[in-house]
């Protein structure tokens, strides 16, 4: 007792700390505080004793009222497979226009179809299905094979020269390596810039034009506005899914890539296709 030191201005007792001649005093911890404290130990024990928590070798603690984290969202599941049920139903009895005529129906086809457009389809076409170069961009109005409800549910659930598909879409451009020389796909190219911007020599563009009325309207067309019928790409609008510029010209007429998407039916059912058509149909560009 008499090693007690009373802090003099409170009156209160120290406890005996000390630091650069600063004491800490002995002050009791409000009794709220310590009722709290003790409450929250005995809510501990009682969790650990209802819910499960304790881990062991295989599995945790089960608890008295046997509760599962798992189990719950099971049966969430089962609820929301069940409240599907009916749209989805609905779904593969109906054409597309009907789906897109019943506004319920639609945005379940729309919620539906983005979720399986992020599973399947953005690993090409990007999570915002803006595309990249070789991917078409699918938030515009430019499309090879047409952006009409039907024509979209074609082209994902056949593929485009999807070989095992005997629907598939195909197109092929011919390589233009020996049917004209260097300088002719100089000219090309140039006629073909020229469409849409400025090309690196002018005086290149109206021969230009002669050969591409020769070699290329054929598929392209007259106004170079393209063919859905064939899939070839409309070249007076600026969007290139092969790569911009002259030199991307020549090296497409040279060497043409051509892109393949699979066929989508076989792997996920006519009903996911549906949704997924609406769903592209709905970003924006569809028509």
């Amino acid at each position: 007792m008499a090693d007690k030191h009373i802090d003099e201005i409170s009156g209160v007792e120290t406890t005996g700390h000390e630091w650069d001649g600063i004491r800490e005093l002995n002050n009791p911890m409000p009794r709220w505080w310590v009722y709290s404290f003790y409450a929250t130990i005995i809510w501990a024990i009682g969790y650990a004793i209802a819910y499960p928590s304790w881990p062991m070798l295989t599995e945790a603690t089960r608890g008295v009222l046997g509760y599962s984290s798992r189990s719950e969202f099971s049966v969430e599941l089962a609820n929301a497979k069940a409240a599907q049920a009916g749209n989805l139903e609905r779904i593969a009895s109906r054409s597309l226009d009907e789906i897109i005529a019943d506004p319920q129906l639609q945005q379940f086809a729309v919620s539906a179809g983005a979720s399986a457009f992020k599973v399947n389809c953005a690993q090409c076409h990007g999570s915002g299905a803006a595309g990249g170069q070789g991917f078409p961009n699918l938030n515009d109005d430019d499309w090879l094979w047409g952006g009409k409800p039907a024509e979209i549910y074609q082209t994902i659930a056949h593929g485009i020269r999807h070989s095992a598909d005997g629907e598939t879409r195909v197109s092929e451009m011919p390589s233009f390596a020996e049917m004209l020389d260097p300088e002719q796909m100089k000219q090309t190219a140039a006629y073909v810039a020229s469409l849409t911007g400025t090309p690196s020599n002018r005086e290149l563009v109206e021969p230009g034009k002669q050969l591409f009325a020769d070699n290329c309207a054929s598929c392209h067309g007259a106004d170079a506005k393209g063919s859905r019928e064939m899939g070839a790409p409309n070249l007076a609008d600026a969007i290139w899914l092969k790569g911009e510029g002259e030199q991307a010209i020549i090296n497409q007429m040279k060497a043409p890539k051509h892109g393949v998407m699979p066929a989508w039916l076989p792997r996920i059912g006519d009903t996911t296709v549906k949704q997924l058509a609406v769903f592209v149909h709905s970003l924006g560009g569809g028509e």
